[in-house]
């Protein structure tokens, strides 16, 4: 969608839903991290939280383990 088409669209939207737009605005920019402040960068906390296992499972035996888990 293009700019022209949205500025036609708030053309049409009520005042009082303006406001209710711009707070869907800025949580999609939130959300997304558009602003290049994105909250959802992904961390790797897990990585060797299974070590302690190693030596008792090998990764298939690991896989048949976390199906039974669920």
């Amino acid at each position: 969608m293009d700019i022209k088409k949205l500025n036609q669209k708030l053309q049409r939207v009520p005042p009082q839903l303006i406001p209710e737009i711009m707070d869907y605005i800025d949580f999609l920019i939130n959300k997304y991290g558009i602003d290049g402040s994105s909250k959802r960068k992904f961390k790797f906390q897990w990585s060797g939280g299974l070590a302690d296992i190693s030596k008792q499972y090998n990764s298939v035996e690991l896989q048949h383990k976390a199906m039974d888990w669920r």
